[in-house]
């Protein structure tokens, strides 16, 4: 049954901005609302509670201290017999009346502005009586997730060159309860060689992110995080021993969910022994593994193509394949990376365009079997680098991602272009990205509706599927399915049918296509540097491999 809440500014306050805002949560919380507006008097608000026989009252006063104790303990009087039935009561003022009222002892939570999104919402589920410590937050993705709704749970990468310095940091943020997952950011000896001491190099010590060098040593990570909000710990899949590395995260961190390209971290990058169809093969199994034990799998692979200039249609075709091949092996639930600002100087109209392109030509896969997670992010190489712009660019990057209504949103720190970020950074810029998310939730324009937007998006999925098509023409008469071969897959990029300008002279790819800005869009050019569409270019491909 669906329960009722009352609420009102008391008295002869006419501040609603907070009620307004409290009734919002309230009705994304399931909850019927009835909103009775500025200036109520005691009387009025009593009578009726009890008409629409409330299961919680709400009140707000945020004038001065000393009227408004009396106030509320006049109102505390007239409410005590409604209190006596099960009905509970909210006070919500500036701190100095919100300690009168906490001192009055009669309402079930007092707020004064410092709290959470979170803290707010678990009230009203009546998971938290008043102490934040009692709040049961979810350990998993999804269940997560579902607690958070309509909010996102938020992400920030983090790992500092010592164990220490990183353990010291994932402490404060947990306690600063501002992001509901800590992606640890291992070195690259880590990933590479955690099992394979005789490789490690230690000059390399710490290069890229906090030296782990042991199960204990992710143990000591995870119990540092068991504070606060008691936030989710993530880590890479490492660039091989990858099911023995992931036994590990899943043994030691609980590891929130899988994060692996399909493309990439192996040689082509230079990131990993493997070769390219060996690397692809290899994250196949991985994908498998966690998908047998019901654990999430996000492909952070179209962003590696952007991060390297590919025109937005490779993007877009290798979302495709990465949420095809996430089915494929058995992935129950897809988180689906969408990584704004890739390359950097897309127009946000055109970069919010090929976001919805890569969601829209998954669409079609997702069923009851295969469940697609939106997340979102800024982009690695979008930031400037004065202090005062980056974090506009922050704030400004994230209002535009909430247009795809992200499940997930990877904050990606202001600091980026300067420097490694610090605990207190990684405060700061949650901070900043829940603002732009608060915004956004109370009504923000629908961007997707612009023509223009629509218009290149049905443009992309289109050349797309001219792409796609050309890679299942490359596979031989014995391969069941080209879309998963790993054979097929590595030769779609050594033909050039995948391609970057970043990967030219790159011994497993062709490196030869080139790519411009055109109206905002990143496109393949030619010589001239007019656009050409994947028809003509697939086709000038095509008689060049067979001159």
């Amino acid at each position: 049954m669906q329960k009722t809440v009352v609420a009102a500014a008391l008295g002869e306050c006419v501040h609603v901005a907070g009620v307004v805002n409290f009734l919002r949560l309230a009705e994304s919380a399931g909850w019927r609302t009835v909103f009775l507006g500025p200036a109520v008097s005691v009387d009025e608000v009593i009578a009726v509670a009890r008409r629409e026989q409330a299961d919680l009252v709400g009140v707000s006063y945020r004038l001065t201290p000393e009227t408004g104790e009396r106030l509320l303990a006049d109102f505390a009087e007239h409410a005590d017999e409604l209190r006596s039935k099960g009905v509970r009561f909210f006070f919500a003022g500036t701190p100095p009346v919100a300690e009168r009222a906490l001192n009055i002892g009669f309402f079930d939570r007092v707020f004064d502005g410092s709290e959470l999104t979170e803290d707010v919402v678990a009230a009203l589920k009546g998971e938290s009586t008043g102490n934040r410590e009692e709040i049961d937050y979810p350990s998993t993705t999804l269940a997560r997730i579902a607690w958070k709704a309509p909010y996102p749970i938020l992400r920030h990468h983090f790992g500092l060159p010592s164990m220490e310095a990183t353990i010291a940091g994932i402490r404060k943020i947990s306690e600063a309860r501002v992001l509901d997952v800590i992606s640890l950011g291992i070195d690259q000896d880590a990933q590479e060689n955690f099992f394979h001491p005789e490789r490690q190099d230690p000059r390399r010590f710490g290069a890229g992110g906090v030296p782990v060098r042991s199960a204990e040593d992710y143990r000591r990570l995870y119990k540092a995080s068991r504070r606060g909000n008691y936030p989710l710990l993530r880590t890479y899949s490492g660039t091989d021993d990858f099911i023995r590395l992931a036994e590990v995260s899943i043994e030691t961190i609980h590891n929130a969910w899988c994060a692996i390209p399909l493309f990439w971290f192996n040689r082509m990058d230079g990131r990993g022994p493997w070769d390219l169809a060996g690397s692809i093969r290899e994250h196949q199994q991985v994908m498998r593994w966690y998908g047998e034990r019901g654990i999430p799998v996000e492909l952070n692979e179209p962003h590696h193509w952007g991060m390297r200039d590919a025109p937005d249609v490779v993007c877009v075709v290798s979302a495709y394949l990465s949420a095809y091949n996430a089915r494929a092996f058995g992935v129950k639930d897809y988180i689906a990376q969408l990584m704004f600002n890739s390359p950097p100087g897309l127009s946000d109209a055109m970069d919010l365009a090929k976001m919805a392109a890569m969601l829209r030509i998954i669409e079609p896969l997702a069923g009851e079997n295969f469940r697609i997670w939106r997340q979102t992010r800024t982009g690695l190489l979008s930031y400037p680098l004065q202090p005062a712009a980056a974090r506009a660019h922050l704030a400004s990057s994230i209002y535009l991602q909430m247009a795809l209504r992200p499940h997930i949103v990877h904050i990606v720190g202001h600091t980026e272009a300067d420097h490694t970020a610090t605990s207190e950074d990684v405060i700061e810029a949650a901070q900043m990205a829940r603002r732009s998310i608060d915004n956004a939730l109370r009504g923000a324009p629908d961007m997707l509706a612009d023509p223009s937007i629509q218009g290149r998006i049905a443009e992309l999925v289109s050349e797309a599927a001219v792409t796609l098509e050309a890679i299942r023409s490359l596979a031989g008469k014995n391969v069941a399915d080209p879309f998963t071969d790993p054979e097929t897959l590595a030769a779609s990029v050594k033909t050039g049918i995948l391609d970057a300008p970043h990967l030219r002279n790159n011994p497993f790819a062709r490196g030869e296509i080139k790519s411009g800005y055109i109206n905002g869009a990143c496109m393949a050019i030619n010589n001239g540097g007019k656009t050409i569409s994947e028809k003509q270019r697939l086709a000038n491909l095509n008689k060049e491999m067979n001159q």
